[in-house]
């Protein structure tokens, strides 16, 4: 299958101006960190924190997505691996820790990110190195798109979306977003040649074919995807 989309000088000049007009301090901080790979860093409890945010379903402008909001802005993060380290009930420590700051997970949240956890101590945390390789690298689509690929297989209660925004957030992709329901609603109004819905992008098969279209119309307006996803977030945001 193949996406028959034709772009004139309109569309390109429709979403240069979408981005120019919605350059909030999260583009401009999304240029500082997935563009200019400033400001990026990599260690376990970053990686910890990214993991257990990814495996939360965002329910914006909900209650739970402002206290999250307000447990994930806490510093120093508090479910460090020194903490986790020293814990006999890990699943029941976690739980507790997120009780106790309002925020209610479910089962699936509290299994996977202890799974994961587990999975990073006894592979010795050798995602450190692809992580830190993929920001030093400077890497091409098709390697951004198997790295997201392997952090999807990696952890539990990941998928597509998740494996994308898990890697944005660190800094480390220019190419692979998380395409969410603001980004298949922008496409539409866009004039995307296919009609999906969110459940389509569960295939991975299909979810790579969406965002070859996505980085095929960011390459003719000369944009990075990563600003795109931002600039829509801050649309939406806002309105």
């Amino acid at each position: 299958m193949k996406i028959i989309w034709e772009l004139n000088d309109s569309d390109i000049k429709r979403i240069t101006d979408f981005v120019d007009n919605n350059k909030t301090p999260f583009v401009a901080n999304r240029i500082i960190k997935n563009i200019n790979r400033k400001e990026i860093i990599i260690n376990k409890d970053i990686i910890l924190k990214n993991m257990l945010i990814c495996l939360f379903t965002p329910q914006h402008g909900s209650d739970q997505d402002k206290r999250l909001s307000t447990f994930f802005n806490k510093e120093p993060f508090l479910l460090t691996e020194k903490f986790l380290l020293n814990k006999f009930n890990i699943e029941n420590e976690v739980l507790e820790v997120l009780k106790s700051h309002g925020v209610t997970p479910s089962e699936k949240v509290i299994n996977s990110f202890v799974r994961n956890y587990f999975y990073l101590l006894q592979s010795n945390w050798k995602i450190i190195t692809k992580l830190e390789n993929c920001a030093q690298g400077n890497y091409t689509k098709s390697r951004e798109r198997d790295l997201a690929d392997n952090i999807d297989t990696m952890f539990k209660g990941f998928g597509s979306i998740q494996s994308r925004r898990f890697l944005q957030t660190l800094g480390l992709t220019k190419y692979e977003i998380p395409i969410n329901s603001n980004t298949i609603e922008w496409l539409k109004d866009f004039g995307f040649p296919i009609l999906f819905s969110p459940i389509a992008l569960q295939d991975k098969s299909f979810y790579h074919f969406i965002s070859d279209g996505i980085q095929l119309l960011c390459e003719k307006a000369t944009i990075y995807p990563c600003v795109l996803d931002a600039a829509i977030f801050s649309f939406y945001d806002k309105n």
